[in-house]
């Protein structure tokens, strides 16, 4: 069975916008590439080059940080999934924002990256917080759907079938998958369509 994600601890980094699109999370040249591997320093490269070293992914009061906490409509666009694949490489295991993408949201579960949603005025405290005292450790806890920072606790949103996937260690499909092998090959047996193919 997959890794259980009961909580995820570490720094904040906050990345102000709303309807940051995966286009520019990893520019579309990156995923010509075979493997994820690497994809984490390509991480918002066009941004980052834009902003001259003054985007939240190179200041250093936020280098090393767990959590990326964004805005509103946060992944949306194509559907990606090398977007999630370069966060995580470039260290994050969990977002919070007002509202994600879809998709976005489904491809972070899928690698069991939490997406937890906050109340507009909670996020703006929250930002406000790290962004004030950017050494502070935040604490998301989904079995009590809450994110807890020097500004307090607050109450997370996550659906529930993604928080139970990511609860319960079923988020990663071919993990759950290869645990029930032993089932899908005794069931292969008493499937006519199946048994009849020869070894």
């Amino acid at each position: 069975m997959a890794a259980v994600v009961e909580r995820v601890e570490g720094r904040g980094c906050v990345l102000r916008g709303n309807d940051i699109d995966t286009d520019r999370i990893i520019p579309a040249r990156f995923l010509r590439c075979v493997t994820f591997d690497g994809l984490g320093e390509h991480a918002f490269e066009d941004d980052r080059e834009q902003a001259k070293g003054d985007h939240a992914l190179d200041q250093e009061q936020f280098a090393g940080a767990r959590i990326l906490i964004v805005g509103e409509n946060f992944g949306c666009g194509s559907s990606r999934e090398h977007a999630p694949q370069s966060l995580m490489r470039a260290g994050f295991g969990a977002f919070v924002g007002q509202s994600f993408a879809e998709i976005f949201a489904g491809n972070c579960t899928a690698l069991g990256l939490p997406c937890v949603t906050l109340e507009p005025g909670d996020l703006a405290t929250l930002m406000d917080s790290v962004e004030l005292d950017p050494e502070q450790s935040l604490v998301l806890d989904l079995t009590a759907r809450t994110i807890s920072s020097r500004a307090g606790t607050m109450a997370a949103g996550v659906r529930d079938g993604t928080r139970m996937a990511l609860l319960e260690g079923t988020w990663n499909a071919t993990a759950v998958l290869l645990e029930a092998g032993d089932d899908i090959e005794q069931t292969g047996t008493r499937l006519p369509y199946v048994a009849g193919f020869p070894g």
